[in-house]
């Protein structure tokens, strides 16, 4: 039988967004950001959805925020996913939100508006996935 891989599967590069993943291969977290108007999105897309440009930037974030919310979804066990996820709605230091996996802490620890930071860890295929933790003391 082959050696199972239980990596997170690798994200769905597109053109919009493979500025984000190649960024996140070197453990940078970066958001996008209208050359217009300034305006920051997430996730990334073609067009501002306050000026319309199609004009954008990339834009270095910090990857520190607050838990905004989350929810555990229950469904069957998949490779890479073998424990339970948290999903959480980040609200990132810049203004917008982020949806990502809250990592390194028991369902029942989490609260509203705890600080948290973004690390990386390595998916399929040679990508790195941001995700995100309670920040280290």
């Amino acid at each position: 039988m082959a050696e199972e891989n239980h990596l997170r599967p690798a994200p769905w590069v597109t053109r919009d967004s493979e500025f984000f993943w190649e960024a996140a291969k070197a453990e940078e977290f970066v958001g996008q950001g209208c050359a217009d108007c300034g305006a920051l999105r997430s996730p990334p897309r073609p067009m501002c959805p306050e000026c319309n440009s199609v004009n954008c930037e990339t834009k270095i974030l910090s990857g520190r925020g607050t838990v905004y919310s989350w929810v555990i979804p229950r469904h069957p066990i998949v490779p890479g996913f073998e424990k339970t996820q948290i999903v959480s709605v980040i609200d990132l230091e810049e203004g917008i939100r982020f949806v990502s996996n809250l990592c390194e802490i028991d369902y029942d620890d989490v609260t509203p508006d705890m600080p948290v930071e973004v690390f990386f860890e390595d998916t399929r295929d040679g990508y790195k996935i941001p995700l995100f933790r309670p920040v280290r003391t």
